[in-house]
C-alpha cells in the first residue's frame, strides 16, 4: 500500500510539472512571452513612461487608414483615466508606443490594462473576430532625464522612418499632427489627448531643442543595454 501510494504522488507530481520533457508544461510568461514578468520600475507623476505593446501575430497591419480613425477615437476615449495619462503615441503595423504619465505603478498598471482591452475590442470588432490581439505583457521604460525624454519622443513619432516607411513631415500614423514641440511645424489645434502635466515631458526634454519635423530617430544612449530597444 505504501508502495503505491508513493507512486501515485510521483504521478501527480509529474503531471503538475508537465512531464519530464524538456520544455514541456505551462511556461510562466506565456508561449510567446516578449517581456520578462519581473518587477517593474517605480513610477511617479514626475517620471514619464515610454510604454510598447506587440499585437499576436497574424492580424491585419494597424496602420491601413480604415482602422487609423478606429485607433484615433478609441486612444482619445482611453487617454486620462485612473491617474494615468496618455499623452503621445505611435502606431507602427504590429505594434504601438505611447509616451505617459501616471500617478505611480498601479495607475500605470490600471490605465494601460484599461486603455488596451478597449483596442482589444475595438481591433476585434472592426475586423469580425474574436480573441487576443495583444502579445503580452507591455514594455515599459521610466524615462528620468530631459535627454531620456527627447529621444523617446522622436524615437516614437519618427518610428515609422525607423521601419523604412518613406514619410516626409509628420506620420499621420502618430500623435505628430496634435505635438506642440515641433521645432518647423505648428499643431493641429483639435489636440484628442491630455497634455503633460510633469516638467519633464512638459518643458525639461525642451532643453535639448525642439524637434525637427526631419530629425531621425537614434537608439543608443537612452537605452538600457540590459533591455531590448523596442520595436
Amino acid at each position: 500500500m505504501r508502495r503505491t501510494r508513493e507512486s501515485n504522488v510521483e504521478q501527480l507530481a509529474l503531471f503538475l510539472r508537465g512531464g519530464t520533457r524538456t520544455g514541456a508544461g505551462r511556461k510562466p510568461a506565456g508561449e510567446h512571452a516578449l517581456v520578462a514578468h519581473a518587477p517593474r520600475a517605480r513610477v511617479t507623476r514626475h517620471t514619464p513612461v515610454f510604454v510598447t505593446t506587440k499585437l499576436v501575430e497574424g492580424l491585419p497591419n494597424l496602420r491601413r487608414e480604415s482602422t487609423l480613425a478606429l485607433l484615433r477615437r478609441t486612444l482619445a476615449a482611453g487617454a486620462d483615466r485612473f491617474g494615468f495619462r496618455l499623452v503621445e503615441y505611435s502606431i507602427q503595423s504590429t505594434h504601438l508606443h505611447f509616451v505617459v504619465e501616471a500617478q505611480n505603478e498601479r495607475a500605470l498598471g490600471r490605465g494601460m490594462k484599461g486603455l488596451l482591452v478597449r483596442l482589444a475590442k475595438a481591433l476585434n470588432r472592426a475586423w469580425e473576430r474574436r480573441g487576443r490581439v495583444i502579445q503580452d505583457r507591455y514594455h515599459a521604460r521610466v524615462l528620468k532625464t530631459p535627454r531620456e525624454v527627447r529621444q523617446v519622443l522622436v524615437y516614437a513619432l519618427h518610428n515609422a522612418r525607423k521601419h523604412g516607411a518613406r514619410i516626409l513631415g509628420i506620420d499621420a500614423c502618430s500623435s505628430g499632427p496634435w505635438f506642440e514641440g515641433w521645432a518647423d511645424r505648428s499643431p493641429r489645434t483639435d489636440r484628442p489627448l491630455p497634455r503633460a502635466k510633469s516638467w519633464l515631458l512638459s518643458f525639461g526634454w525642451t532643453r535639448g531643442g525642439l524637434i525637427s519635423t526631419r530629425e531621425a530617430p537614434r537608439g543608443g544612449a537612452a537605452w538600457d543595454p540590459a533591455w531590448p530597444e523596442p520595436g
